[in-house]
């Protein structure tokens, strides 16, 4: 039987079959899944647990941690700022962030004694919003893979959920670029830093300029930085050990604002909430006569941004993967084939940490969101789904 949508109904049982099955072997405590096509709801479960150890249900309205799925929204946010004029995206982050003018690159070079020490180099050039953009900045997180650059951003607390934003710059003028700017894609605190930006350009904090000018408008009543005490017993559980690599998980509660609101990673949504800003952007900006950006603004973000830059995807760590560049915010898919997943050219995705995960196809006029808390697992499932999403299409 074919969906109205132009699914196999038999196929996407199957994606149900198959995630109850992992559920029931407790690989995951659970997960909540979207696929929507032409603007409508083609698919929705909510399978497991919300919290395995209360004995919650996983729900449809259920609140996730989205961490990176932030990043989005903010370079969108960073867009219609653009578009009004207020800013260029090839303007330097130091005329918005002066604390960050004197910025070297740090080099790994060994020491008289034969040990590995940092080396400072200058900037050959300035990093730009458009650097923050498609993470070609310079900039890194601490917490993934390690180098002495990394372990300079661990010992000053960059990013620190306790700094504010003001703090979080400071600490980030203290320590070296891990590239050159303009040359390498470098996972990084660069949605954080848009973040700040974002704030000093509007004169409002973070939180508030989203709400304004694209949460409220597009209906997302649930999606925040944090979650009120009348809402926490929604909040989506981990395991409290990974049952598959045996890993410790901790995850944040977010029970009250925090004094850091990451640009790149602080949110939490429902998987309706988030169902809204993807319709919007499949949409090209708009959704329910709102228009958020415009078309061609979208298709601009939608674009890779790394096509003319030869050794952007050869650092240590390129998570968009082979067959995605890397737009404004998004990973974007620039051959049918190279990817270990399937899609279309053109479509755009991105995750988070947890286990959150999604993507527009164009293409299709499809979009499909998988929400989880199981941080160890996020690879796995990202594939998993995407697979079958697409093996149920007809």
């Amino acid at each position: 039987m074919v969906h109205p949508q132009g699914f196999s109904a038999r196929r996407l049982e199957t994606l149900t079959v198959r995630m109850q099955a992992d559920i029931d072997a407790g690989r995951i405590p659970g997960a909540a899944m979207l696929i929507a096509r032409s603007g409508r709801v083609a698919y929705e479960q909510a399978l497991g647990w919300q919290d395995a150890a209360a004995g919650t249900p996983m729900a449809l309205d259920s609140i996730f941690r989205i961490y990176s799925m932030t990043k989005p929204i903010v370079s969108i946010a960073v867009m219609m700022l653009a578009e009004e004029g207020k800013l260029f995206i090839s303007d330097p982050i130091s005329r918005y962030l002066p604390e960050l003018r004197q910025l070297q690159v740090g080099v790994e070079r060994l020491d008289a004694a034969g040990r590995p020490a940092l080396a400072l180099e200058p900037t050959r050039q300035a990093i730009t919003l458009q650097d923050l953009l498609r993470h070609t900045s310079g900039f890194t997180y601490g917490i993934f893979g390690d180098s002495l650059v990394k372990a300079a951003y661990r010992e000053a607390r960059v990013g620190s959920a306790k700094a504010s934003s003001d703090e979080f710059i400071r600490a980030l003028a203290q320590v070296p670029l891990a590239y050159q700017p303009g040359t390498t894609w470098e996972y990084s605190h660069s949605t954080d830093v848009l973040g700040v930006i974002l704030e000093r350009v509007s004169g409002k904090p973070l939180d508030q300029f989203l709400e304004e000018r694209i949460l409220k408008p597009l209906g997302m009543h649930e999606i925040g930085f944090w979650v009120e005490p009348a809402r926490q017993h929604r909040m989506a559980q981990a395991f409290g050990v990974d049952s598959v690599t045996g890993a410790e998980v901790k995850l944040p509660q977010l029970a009250q604002r925090p004094a850091f609101l990451s640009g790149g990673g602080g949110m939490v949504s429902t998987l309706h909430d988030y169902l809204r800003f993807a319709q919007m952007l499949l949409n090209e900006g708009e959704l329910d006569g709102v228009r958020i950006v415009a078309r061609k603004t979208l298709r601009f973000m939608a674009s890779d941004h790394l096509a003319h830059l030869p050794g952007a995807k050869t650092g240590g760590g390129y998570l968009p993967g082979a067959g995605y560049g890397f737009g404004l915010g998004f990973a974007v898919r620039t051959d049918a084939g190279c990817a270990i997943t399937p899609g279309s050219r053109g479509d755009y995705t991105w995750s988070g940490l947890a286990g959150t995960y999604f993507w527009i196809d164009p293409e299709e006029n499809l979009l499909a969101i998988y929400m989880m808390q199981a941080p160890e697992q996020r690879n796995h499932y990202r594939q998993l789904f995407r697979n079958l999403v697409y093996a149920a299409l007809e």
